[in-house]
């Protein structure tokens, strides 16, 4: 939990600082409905949200993504809620009730260190990217291989398996992601509409957790390679096309439109 605890704190200093370089009525190419005013007041809303549901608090100002939008330093709001979020995990204890919402998610109180560090890091990079004013390469980033690990990993068995309707017009295919140079890596199976993702060993060593080790003469196969950082830009459909090798085209012809950041 502590890493995500400092990858939240340096997702925050780079959302913040990124915004600020682009001005607050930039446009953010990778959320194109937005400007950065609009991000960084959804980002602040979702910080406020989550420190209330883990301190159990049963209801909430309806007004929270009005007021980031209204106030005068839409970055420092951003920080103030930050700050209240990475308190309030800390001092909720082990067993806190709070809602949670992925596949397999950890106790409420890890699951929010996680969530947040992931939401705030992938918005971070919509900053940079109005910053930037395109979408960002991998090597722009300053995203820890470890961030990007624990992310790819949460996108693909905490979000995708969830219900049986995002690949509902999909073909039976298994989908293999190996990042370079590490210990492992994940095979999803989409069938009938639902993904389950298994934890695989690329030594040859097979699955080390998890379901999803159907085989079958109608399964078409795609692989996603590449680094951690451009891996997990990728799943979320926040870089260039070439960030990774995806010799099927599987992220523009079946990812993209079905797979995008939820905070709930």
């Amino acid at each position: 939990m502590e890493e995500q605890l400092t990858g939240l704190h340096e997702a925050v200093a780079v959302l913040a600082g990124s915004a600020r370089a682009a001005g607050p009525e930039a446009d953010v190419p990778t959320c194109p409905a937005w400007t950065v005013r609009k991000l960084l007041a959804h980002q602040g809303m979702v910080h406020r949200w989550a420190a209330a549901n883990l301190r159990g608090e049963q209801s909430y100002p309806p007004d929270w993504n009005a007021e980031g939008q209204r106030v005068a330093d839409p970055v420092a709001w951003l920080q103030e809620g930050a700050d209240d979020l990475v308190a309030t995990i800390r001092s909720a204890p082990d067993d806190a009730a709070a809602m949670v919402f992925l596949k397999d998610a950890p106790p409420p109180r890890q699951f929010w260190a996680r969530r947040q560090c992931h939401e705030t890091t992938i918005h971070s990079v919509d900053a940079l990217a109005a910053s930037l004013g395109r979408f960002p390469r991998p090597e722009d980033s300053t995203i820890t291989d470890a961030v990007a690990l624990d992310g790819i990993d949460e996108v693909l068995t905490g979000f995708i398996p969830r219900g049986k309707s995002r690949f509902r017009d999909v073909d039976p295919v298994r989908l293999t992601v190996w990042p370079t140079g590490e210990d492992r890596g994940w095979s999803v199976l989409i069938r009938d509409g639902a993904a389950t993702t298994t934890r695989v060993d690329p030594s040859g060593g097979g699955a080390t957790t998890g379901g999803g080790a159907t085989t079958g003469g109608d399964l078409a196969e795609a692989t996603l390679r590449g680094s951690p950082v451009g891996l997990y830009l990728a799943l979320w459909n926040r870089t260039t096309d070439d960030a990774v090798s995806d010799p099927t085209g599987f992220l523009a012809t079946t990812w993209r439109d079905r797979v995008r950041v939820r905070w709930s």
